[in-house]
């Protein structure tokens, strides 16, 4: 390792390091690993959620669980309005204008590397560090975002939005770990929570129920049943309600006969239609992306890059030119399906992340 495994100027037993302490097993590796390696270090735990969100859990009490063991500074804030107005708004008016919304990429920018990273700077902290999988390059003057080493757990596409100002402050020690290796520290360290299990659902929904999360807190909200239609206008089927789909879905639409596998094409709010075609009308060969937050060192430069779509698809090449008002155009070199408007767009060079931007709804077909 080298002498300052942060790349921070300071000696390490004069960098103060502020640790996002989710409760979870990495944050609680990455607390473990810096501690060990004589690090001044300090536990920020955000309290975000409340009802209707999501039922009461034990994060914040595991949290300040291995605070306690490690005999580390702990403080909780109160984030619960932030991330209310940022996050979950965010989310129930995304499915409410037919988009499919990107929570975690939203959560990262405005609060855990947004709000949180403002804190760290008033407590006197010189890195902000997360348990997230990705890698944190210091080259010269500038700072990189690039992907974890286990490319399985890689988590460098949710951390394309952060702030430029944010990203040079972030640190990821977990960079070079696989999940089995950031059990065995915590494990090591002598916590019970490297039993925990990951996180699979967006944390303010339970169990996946996000129409009863929108219904809740907008009781005027209509989600009412509408007509299944084909791109040539044909009605197939009765859908219930548009929020409950998603483009490039193909099961549970609820379409009888001998029609063939179908999928969702359009969510068409307007007219309260979900179009559906079959695999070839996915297609899609050009994305228009808005809000795009670069990570370079120099402005964008039009060319080819990878981009991955969505999180768990696989990333493709494309062609990128660069608008104005922090638009691009994306032409895919390969057949793409499934763009989904309202999700993230990561734009990487090799295993460098970019930047990136949303996908524009009015791409959909």
């Amino acid at each position: 390792m080298p002498e300052n495994l942060l790349g921070c100027n300071k000696p390490i037993k004069q960098t103060k390091v502020c640790i996002a302490m989710s409760g979870g097993v990495d944050s609680s590796a990455a607390a473990v690993l810096l501690q060990q390696q004589g690090y001044e270090v300090l536990g920020l735990t955000m309290d975000l959620l409340q009802p209707p969100y999501a039922p009461q859990n034990s994060s914040i009490q595991d949290a300040q669980k291995v605070a306690k063991i490690l005999g580390i500074e702990h403080h909780f804030i109160d984030y619960k309005k932030e991330f209310a107005d940022k996050v979950i708004h965010y989310f129930t008016s995304s499915y409410e204008q037919g988009l499919t919304p990107s929570p975690c990429i939203m959560c990262n920018r405005h609060i855990k590397l947004g709000l949180l990273a403002d804190k760290a700077r008033e407590l006197g902290a010189d890195i902000l560090v997360t348990g997230h999988y990705a890698d944190i390059k210091i080259i010269q003057d500038d700072v990189e975002l690039h992907k974890g080493a286990d490319l399985k757990k890689d988590q460098s596409y949710f951390l394309f939005d952060i702030e430029k100002r944010n990203l040079q402050m972030l640190r990821c020690p977990l960079a070079n770990f696989t999940k089995e290796q950031t059990r065995e520290l915590v494990q090591s360290a002598g916590l019970e929570i490297y039993k925990k299990s990951d996180s699979q659902d967006i944390c303010f929904v339970s169990e996946g129920k996000y129409v009863d999360l929108i219904k809740g807190l907008n009781p005027n909200f209509k989600n009412e049943f509408g007509d299944i239609v084909t791109t040539d206008g044909k009605i197939i089927g009765q859908h219930k309600g548009l929020i409950n789909y998603t483009v490039g879905q193909r099961r549970g639409l609820g379409i009888g006969g001998n029609i063939g596998i179908l999928y969702v094409l359009k969510l068409d709010i307007k007219n309260n239609r979900l179009i559906v075609g079959h695999e070839e009308e996915l297609k899609q060969k050009k994305v228009i992306i808005k809000d795009v937050n670069w990570l370079g060192k120099d402005t964008p430069q039009d060319g080819e890059y990878m981009v991955k779509l969505r999180s768990r698809q696989k990333e493709v090449p494309a062609r990128i030119k660069f608008l104005a008002e922090n638009m691009a155009e994306v032409n895919l070199l390969n057949d793409f399906y499934g763009v989904a408007p309202g999700q993230g767009c990561c734009i990487y060079s090799e295993t460098r992340v970019m930047g990136g931007g949303f996908i524009c709804k009015e791409n959909n077909i």
